[in-house]
């Protein structure tokens, strides 16, 4: 977990963010001891935002799964991810 001061942040604006790009994982900025913000590069807030829209899904279908509805079988999930992919 990476942890800066919001005078960190002010006063050394350009190390957090090469901290950011260089890392990808969100920095917590803190005031007066206590935690304030978290700043992240923009990939990787988009990687993340990627990421809980998958688990979204996921979990949609396995929603669908467990109420006995059928979405595509094996076969037909290969056969799309082959198309996409080849």
């Amino acid at each position: 977990m990476l942890i800066k001061s919001s005078t960190s942040l002010r006063n050394d604006y350009a190390a957090i963010s090469e901290m950011a790009h260089q890392e990808a994982e969100p920095i917590y900025i803190t005031k007066n001891g206590e935690g304030d913000i978290v700043v992240m590069s923009i990939e990787a807030f988009e990687r993340r935002e990627e990421l809980y829209r998958l688990k979204a899904r996921l979990a949609a279908a396995e929603q669908l799964r467990l109420n006995g509805e059928h979405g595509l079988t094996l076969e037909e999930s290969r056969k799309q991810l082959e198309a996409l992919y080849e």
